[in-house]
């Protein structure tokens, strides 16, 4: 497929227009949409309403690791339509334990207990990892303590925000859920230094995703594995963005060869078709959770289920994440080079990269809006930076081209 033939969108026509309007009118203003009416995708791309057509850098914040419409996955969604889609857990389905005992292997671990989205997800490992607490450390009742980061992004939950640092994600929506001390990303002594006797886990993103693509220091993860060991500590992961092959290894904790307790995994898994979640650990800390102590009506349903072990599927071969791995250091060495000509500095792993704009030059989202007119689709976070999370299936040239219109489009904001 010709990158030459995308094109992007000077003037919204009169039926994006319509759409806008009618989102605009009929939903609550949680989001700030670029003004784009997507329609239809595959692979790499998607087209609108207007019939023009993007490749798609943004992939569903990871959500869409293997493109759109991706056949494999399709067909395993299109099969279970037919035969089952949802039973609850107050009974056994057919493709529940294959899924789990799959994601159990990639993973390296013992059991999965599946929800459906990321913040479900991250809210199941809290409740583990408290239970855990109570159980096997001897942690006094409501005396447990959760370890996380600043600048972190687990979801947007009450409770999740209330160990959140960003004003907008807390502002106006307390009182808040105690329970939780946030230290320096990256800063493993003040890690260290924040856990007592009734810390229970450490919570961590491995990279954290919506602050821009920020990569700890090399030695951090390990360092915290460290720390969690020796203290008795669950160390859980959040890998729901940088999980399942984006950052050019299955899990983005392979990069220092460490393993935590918890794998949260999300939006990858569900191969952008149904929300699919997961906790993914150990027997004895996932063997906390007893019948009736947490579930979901939906959390393992059967739909879920066969497209999620179709995911699994795919990362058996390790091609997807070897790909990754390959096309980003392609990407990397094109986003450097545009250092001094409108980029300040690029953090990457993988097809995961962070990219902050000269401010002097143009904000996030005026490039976003630029880049398209320019056919790409991204996005911004945190005023100057730039994100991109092409989905792994693109292709080399495509992500050459996606390359080229970055530079045209900061070569035009520094005219």
């Amino acid at each position: 497929m010709a990158t030459t033939e995308t094109h992007g969108m000077p003037h919204p026509g009169s039926t994006t227009r319509h759409h806008v309007s009618l989102a605009e009118t009929a939903t609550a203003h949680n989001y700030a949409p670029l003004p784009v009416v997507l329609a239809s995708g595959q692979g790499a791309w998607v087209t609108d309403v207007e019939g023009r057509r993007y490749l798609d850098c943004l992939a569903g914040y990871s959500a869409l690791n293997f493109g759109h419409a991706h056949p494999r996955l399709t067909a395993a969604a299109q099969e279970q339509l037919a035969r089952l889609t949802l039973t609850s857990r107050a009974f056994h389905n057919d493709r529940l334990g294959p899924f789990c005992r799959d994601l159990a292997d990639l993973a390296g671990m013992d059991l999965v207990l599946p929800m459906n989205t990321g913040a479900e997800a991250v809210e199941t490992a809290i409740k583990v990892a408290r239970k855990w607490g109570a159980d096997r450390k001897g942690v006094a009742p409501d005396r447990a303590n959760i370890i996380v980061a600043d600048g972190n992004f687990h979801g947007r939950t009450t409770t999740i925000v209330s160990f959140s640092t960003d004003p907008v994600a807390r502002d106006g929506f307390g009182p808040f859920t105690p329970g939780f001390r946030s230290v320096p990303y990256g800063d493993s002594a003040a890690l260290e230094a924040a856990v007592d006797e009734d810390t229970v886990a450490v919570l961590l993103e491995p990279i954290q995703g919506e602050a821009g693509v920020v990569i700890p220091p090399p030695g951090y993860l390990q360092a915290v594995r460290e720390v969690c060991s020796r203290k008795n500590v669950l160390f859980l992961a959040d890998e729901i963005q940088s999980g399942l092959g984006r950052t050019g290894t299955t899990f983005a904790c392979d990069a220092e060869g460490v393993t935590p307790d918890v794998y949260i995994l999300g939006k990858a898994l569900g191969g952008g078709i149904v929300p699919v979640s997961a906790v993914v650990s150990r027997h004895d800390v996932l063997g906390v959770i007893r019948p009736g102590s947490h579930g979901s009506t939906f959390g393992g349903n059967p739909l879920a289920a066969a497209v999620g072990h179709a995911v699994v599927e795919l990362l058996r071969s390790g091609e997807y994440q070897d790909r990754a791995a390959a096309l980003g250091e392609r990407l990397r060495g094109r986003l450097e080079d545009l250092t001094g000509r409108g980029v300040v500095a690029v953090r990457s792993r993988g097809l995961w990269a962070g990219i902050d704009l000269d401010p002097a030059l143009t904000t996030g989202r005026q490039a976003c809006l630029r880049l398209l007119d320019h056919g790409v689709l991204a996005k911004d976070t945190h005023g100057s930076t730039l994100r991109l999370a092409p989905p792994l299936i693109i292709e080399p040239g495509q992500l050459d081209w996606m390359c080229d219109q970055l530079g045209e489009v900061l070569a035009q904001a520094g005219t």
